[in-house]
């Protein structure tokens, strides 16, 4: 690929890789020129595109010189500051991200984890177990939707009878028919949680609200706008990843029928078995920062000022690291992937990501016989979220 080619493709366009392969692009990028700057485009400003397992990596790891307090998705990021910056712990940097980290670290005891991932699987149990009985069936709305936000929401321990509200919220907030629908399901779900702030201040329990709005940062106690994005981030981040991962999981499971008879019958170790479907799945095609001083990335040097974005989609499919990447193998291992990203903005939620995925696989493994998808899946228009927002399939009953 060539360096026109390569500038030829808009990465800010939504509707790119619904018309393009992923994977080839960055392939040949990675081959040709794995770092490399991406021109303006549709009146936003340019950015430096890394594509690289060990680049993206660096980057991730070099945040005193790549801030995220700007924003970290670049169709928020390259319109402006993002309005939670400081305030929210994934656009927040040192030392108040350390602070807050902690704080919600705190909030997600091992005792709350444990109880959350317990009630994971009795959940996913029953929804396999009732789709099982069905003919053919959407698994993206009949299961995957309802597994994660009712994760989130046990965490923060929001009424049931609220639950179905917040999804539509927060399915709107990343994939709205345009901006303003995505602005107005992102404001509805802030404020919902400032109401819900504001009372558990007045009247503390043992969740991760009250926790957060009784908790003090640099000796002051967070404002309630400071507690809704943190909860907002949560079920934004638990929410959407986890339920296009098990939409990716049970395609690839369909469409690769060995490794599917290697889950069924127990040749294969189901923590390992996460990780592949992880990086298979890689939700979040990008992540970006702001350099705050000059850094050089892959022998290319970046300006204080520039926009970069770790290309997660191509990291975890370099061949430098992952032999055969495009293999589907629920063996593999090692498997140092960054679908969860890597260094001081880790993944928050990761365990409860991954125990989701497990739950998933084991319920899978011991009640069902066969998988197949029954009609084309329905890619999610987005330049930020990686997946299907739509899975016809039928499963057979052991």
């Amino acid at each position: 690929m060539s360096r026109t080619v390569v500038a030829s493709l808009d990465l800010t366009d939504s509707r790119t890789f619904m018309e393009r392969d992923p994977f080839q692009f960055f392939a040949e990028v990675r081959a040709t020129e794995p770092v490399y700057w991406h021109a303006a485009a549709q009146g936003r400003p340019g950015f430096w595109v890394v594509a690289g397992y060990a680049d993206v990596v660096s980057c991730y790891g070099a945040s005193g010189a790549l801030a995220s307090g700007r924003g970290t998705v670049l169709d928020v990021l390259l319109r402006g500051d993002d309005t939670a910056g400081g305030r929210m712990l994934a656009v927040t940097d040192r030392p108040r991200h350390r602070e807050l980290r902690a704080l919600m670290w705190r909030a997600l005891s091992p005792r709350v984890l444990d109880t959350v991932a317990r009630k994971v699987e009795r959940r996913t149990a029953a929804l396999i177990e009732r789709a099982v009985d069905l003919e053919s069936f959407d698994f993206a709305t009949e299961v995957a939707e309802h597994v994660p936000m009712h994760t989130i929401c046990d965490l923060l321990s929001v009424p049931e009878t609220d639950r179905p509200e917040l999804l539509g919220w927060s399915k709107g907030a990343l994939t709205g028919a345009d901006e303003l629908d995505s602005l107005e399901s992102r404001n509805e779900l802030v404020l919902y949680f400032m109401d819900l702030a504001e009372r558990r201040r007045a009247d503390p329990g043992d969740d991760v609200i009250s926790t957060l709005a009784t908790g003090v940062v640099q000796g002051e106690p967070l404002s309630l706008e400071e507690v809704a994005l943190n909860c907002y981030s949560l079920i934004i981040g638990g929410d959407e990843s986890s339920r296009v991962s098990a939409v990716s999981t049970v395609k690839a499971l369909a469409e690769h029928p060995g490794q599917w008879r290697a889950l069924r019958d127990g040749r294969v170790d189901l923590d390992t078995a996460v990780e592949e479907a992880l990086r298979w799945a890689t939700p979040s095609f990008h992540f970006a920062r702001t350099a705050t001083r000059d850094h050089v990335i892959g022998g290319r040097r970046v300006r204080a000022g520039d926009i970069v974005s770790m290309w997660n989609i191509s990291a975890n499919n370099d061949e430098r690291v992952f032999a055969d990447p495009r293999c589907f193998d629920l063996s593999r291992s090692p498997n140092r992937h960054v679908a969860l990203g890597h260094g001081p903005h880790y993944c928050l939620g990761a365990f409860l990501g991954r125990a989701e995925l497990r739950a998933l696989l084991a319920v899978l493994a011991a009640t069902v016989r066969e998988l197949e998808v029954t009609g084309p899946p329905t890619r999610i228009q987005s330049t930020f979220l990686n997946g299907y927002s739509s899975l016809p399939v039928r499963f057979l009953p052991r």
